[in-house]
């Protein structure tokens, strides 16, 4: 019996999965606990557009990314700090200070934590 998943189902698949089950584990199991409904035609076309709309979106997103990646790319940040005699600053460089950086000179708006550093710049 083919079914569409409603909820995440461990060990079959996710929410909007299509799946072909057992008949019995269908009746018994799935949609008597409401995780699944059967595959209506209507369901099917329906579960399509929504896949549709969702890669429509991934798509965007990634192009928005592509754009603002060529556009970091071409950034160069300067950071004034104190530093000591052996190439050691007083104090350290984080993601929320590039982040800061970036909005203040260029008008880039990312959340600190989308800034890949492992540690804090320590050094010159």
């Amino acid at each position: 019996m083919k079914v569409i998943l409603l909820q995440d189902v461990d060990g079959l698949g996710k929410a909007g999965d299509l799946k072909e089950v057992a008949n019995g584990y269908a009746r018994n199991f799935l949609l008597p606990r409401q995780l699944a409904a059967g595959a209506t035609p209507s369901l099917i076309a329906n579960r399509q557009q929504r896949v549709a709309a969702e890669q429509r979106k991934l798509e965007k997103q990634a192009d928005l990314n592509r754009q603002q990646s060529e556009r970091l790319s071409q950034v160069t940040l300067t950071f004034k700090a104190r530093v000591g005699r052996e190439g050691r600053l007083y104090g350290s460089i984080t993601s929320q200070d590039i982040a800061a950086g970036l909005r203040d000179t260029e008008g880039i708006v990312i959340d600190r934590r989308m800034i890949d550093l492992p540690d804090p710049i320590r050094s010159v």
